[in-house]
């Protein structure tokens, strides 16, 4: 079944472009110019994900991405002419699924659509269990325990789980895990990594399993003992 996806997007032309090449890689798409025709849009049928304009004339941004997350586990592409980093670590630290900022590559945008929805639905191959420690992944399943415990992980937080367990004791570079966790190479956005590392960290409390950082490099996950 083809993938429906909402754009929110109050330019015009950034509308039309996004569309167009979203609709040209076949996906279903919709246009919503405000806050509020994104909720009409988004009221009948739960899309499989929403393109996002932080700056919305009737609506702030994060406010509305807050508001789609409260009613479901909608995965969300920020797209917009806010470039300070303290914006994009904001946005990533709210759960956002990824982020682009204007001007952009519409094939990137493309790229970037079609990886997100990957992760969601789960990478194909390599569906064996992994274990480190009291640290086991399932990912068929795509569930996490620690211990007997059960941990919920977002889509980027599971794959970057995925990620070290598949490799103990090795160390994965900052640009490494952009391109197998985030499907794509983002010159300079490193900081995405860290900001994911530190949510992943959190999250496997109680594990004796740990994610180390090799400063200047990246990350390994150590097994206990």
């Amino acid at each position: 079944m083809t993938a429906r996806i909402v754009v929110i997007e109050d330019d015009p032309s950034v509308a039309e472009l996004v569309t167009l090449y979203l609709r040209n890689a076949d996906f279903i798409v919709e246009h919503a110019r405000t806050a509020s025709e994104a909720r009409k849009a988004m009221g009948d049928v739960k899309p499989a994900l929403v393109v996002l304009d932080l700056g919305l004339p009737d609506a702030d941004g994060l406010e509305l991405f807050r508001e789609i997350r409260s009613h479901a586990d909608t995965p969300v592409l920020a797209l917009t002419a806010r470039a300070e980093d303290v914006q994009k670590i904001e946005a990533l630290e709210q759960g956002m699924d990824d982020y682009l900022t204007k001007p952009f590559n519409p094939k990137e945008l493309v790229a970037r659509v079609r990886a997100v929805l990957r992760r969601v639905a789960g990478m194909p191959g390599g569906g064996r269990t992994l274990e480190v420690g009291n640290v086991r992944v399932d990912p068929a399943r795509h569930e996490v325990f620690v211990a007997e415990r059960a941990v919920t992980l977002r889509a980027k937080e599971f794959e970057l789980l995925e990620a070290f367990c598949r490799q103990p004791g090795i160390v994965l570079t900052r640009d490494r895990l952009l391109e197998d966790v985030w499907g794509f190479a983002y010159p300079g956005e490193t900081r995405t990594v860290d900001v994911h590392v530190k949510q992943l960290r959190d999250k496997l409390s109680g594990a004796d399993a740990k994610i180390e950082t090799v400063w200047g490099v990246g990350y390994k996950l150590v097994a206990p003992g």
